[in-house]
C-alpha cells in the first residue's frame, strides 16, 4: 500500500515503530523503507500515542500474521495498543495482509499466543538489567479486535465493517 502510494505521486513519510522486544521495526521496515527511498522516522512504541496527539498521522497501515474469521486480527505485539490509539485519535486504522494471513476456520478464542522467553526482556546481552525477583510477561502477539479496524486490505479488495460476512465469502471464493 505504501509503495502504491508513493507511485501514484502521493508524499508519503513513514512513522516506523521498533517493535521491542526483538526490534523487527528497527532492523527490518524501517530498513527496506529507506532503503526503497521512503521518508522514515523510527519512534520508540511508547511513543504512538505522542505521535497521534500531535497529528503527525495520516492513517496506520499494520500487517497481520492471522485473521479470524470472526474479523480479529493478530499481529506482533503493540498492535492493539497502536490500533486503541488510532480509534481515539481519529485515525483510519488499516490491516493488509494476503489471503493466506486469513484463517478461516477459527475464531479469535480457538488460537492461543505464543509467550516468548522473558530474558528478552530482563537482559541486554548477557546483562540482566531487571531484578532477579522480577517475573516477565512477553508474549509476541496480540489481538485487536475488529471494531478498531477501519478496513481490511487484501490481494482481492477492500473488506469494511461488519468483517464475518465478508471474511467468510473470501474463504469460499479462495477454495
Amino acid at each position: 500500500m505504501i509503495r502504491s502510494s508513493k507511485l501514484k505521486g502521493k508524499s508519503v513519510k513513514v512513522f516506523a515503530t521498533e517493535s521491542r522486544p526483538v526490534l523487527q521495526g528497527s532492523r527490518l521496515t524501517a530498513f527496506e523503507l529507506s532503503k526503497d527511498g521512503f521518508d522514515v522516522t523510527l519512534v520508540p512504541d511508547t511513543a504512538v500515542g505522542s505521535v497521534m496527539q500531535r497529528s503527525l498521522v495520516d492513517a496506520v497501515i499494520v500487517g497481520a500474521d492471522r485473521i479470524t474469521k470472526d474479523g480479529y486480527v493478530f499481529n506482533k505485539i503493540g498492535t492493539y495498543q497502536i490500533a486503541t490509539l488510532a480509534k481515539k485519535h481519529r485515525v483510519p486504522f488499516y490491516v493488509a495482509a494476503p489471503i493466506s494471513s486469513f484463517d478461516f476456520k477459527r475464531r479469535f478464542k480457538d488460537v492461543e499466543i505464543e509467550e516468548r522467553s522473558g530474558s528478552e526482556v530482563i537482559t541486554i546481552g548477557e546483562r540482566r538489567i531487571a531484578p532477579p525477583e522480577v517475573s516477565v510477561f512477553n508474549p509476541a502477539f496480540d489481538v485487536t479486535p475488529p471494531q478498531l479496524v477501519s478496513a481490511i486490505i487484501c490481494e482481492k479488495g477492500i473488506l469494511r465493517p461488519p468483517y464475518p460476512p465478508k471474511i467468510k465469502r473470501l474463504g469460499q471464493s479462495a477454495i
